[in-house]
Order: structure tokens, then C-alpha cells, then sequence
């Protein structure tokens, strides 16, 4: 029962990097950039024993001529064929099952993705409260955009001249009088 419940872990290690990045992708290929990327993440890249060029090289050693993804059977003959490498002092099957557990559960890191900058310049340059002129008019007060209605002229047939400012008072005038 553990083998499945382990086969099961790397499959699912396997669909998420194959989905990694790639909007169209449906988890049953893995393309090289991925393939790289989860020996990177998951440690398969050691530097000493394995590179990221032998990383490729195992790569297209196990992908069909033509094509320019592996399946999930491709996948685990490239972890058969870089276990040994990866864990010399250990037999073939011992190095495939460690080979195993370093990929097993794991997921795509996105560590160093770029984040948005906020710095000094930006808060200045994005402080509504310091715009002037036309584009003043483009925010309340709490410095939310209005939208279209602080870009665009919207009329209002109220029968006075656009930014007059007793507008509305006509009625009074006259009552009074």
C-alpha cells in the first residue's frame, strides 16, 4: 500500500510542475524548462554529482525524438537514469527510492518572482492627493478613482452652464419675491 500511496505523491509532484506556468497545460507533460525547475526545487540539482546540463541531457535522452515533452512513464525512466548519479554510494533500487522521496509532495517554489516595487518615487508619483489640474478631478477625496465619470464630460440637462455654482437656487429667487 505504500508503494501506491508514494507513486501517488510523485504523480501529483509531477502534474503540478507540469502545469507550472503554463496556462494551456494539462498535467499529463512535462516540458523541459519544468522538468529542470523540479530537479532545481526538489534537490535533484546537486551541483557536485548532478548539474542542471546533465539535467538535460537525461532530458533528451528519454523524450521521443520529435517531441519536446515527457509523459509521467519518461519521467520516471529520467529519475531511474539520474538516481545513480545523484546517490552513488547506494544501490540502484536505494538510489531510485531516495531519488523518490526528494520529489514526492512537493510543488513549484516561487521564490524569487519579482514583487511590486514601493518605493519613495512610486508613493509620490501615485499620492492623488498631490495631482493637480484635470487630473485632480479624477479622484474623491479618500483618493478612489471615479472612474468614467472623472474622465469623460457627462452632460446634465439641468439647463445651466457646466460648473456654475448656484445651480438649483432658481426656485428660491422666485418664491421669495
Amino acid at each position: 500500500m505504500a508503494e501506491s500511496t508514494e507513486m501517488d505523491q510523485l504523480l501529483s509532484a509531477f502534474k503540478k510542475f507540469a502545469v507550472h506556468g503554463d496556462t494551456k497545460a494539462t498535467g499529463k507533460e512535462l516540458n523541459g524548462k519544468n522538468w529542470a525547475k523540479l530537479c532545481k526545487d526538489c534537490k535533484v540539482i546537486d551541483s557536485k554529482n548532478v548539474t542542471s546540463t546533465d539535467v538535460d541531457i537525461v532530458f533528451t535522452k528519454v523524450k521521443a525524438k520529435t517531441s519536446r515533452v515527457i509523459t509521467y512513464e519518461e519521467f520516471q525512466k529520467a529519475l531511474e537514469e539520474l538516481a545513480p548519479k545523484r546517490f552513488k554510494n547506494q544501490s540502484k533500487e536505494e538510489a531510485l527510492q531516495s531519488m523518490h522521496k526528494l520529489i514526492e509532495g512537493k510543488e513549484p517554489a516561487n521564490v524569487g518572482v519579482t514583487k511590486v516595487a514601493k518605493t519613495g518615487a512610486v508613493d509620490r508619483l501615485t499620492d492623488t492627493s498631490k495631482y493637480t489640474g484635470s487630473h485632480k478631478e479624477r479622484f474623491d477625496e479618500s483618493g478612489k478613482g471615479k472612474g468614467k465619470g472623472g474622465r469623460e464630460e457627462i452632460v446634465e440637462n439641468t439647463g445651466y452652464v457646466g460648473a456654475y455654482k448656484n445651480a438649483g437656487t432658481y426656485e428660491e429667487k422666485t418664491k421669495a419675491n
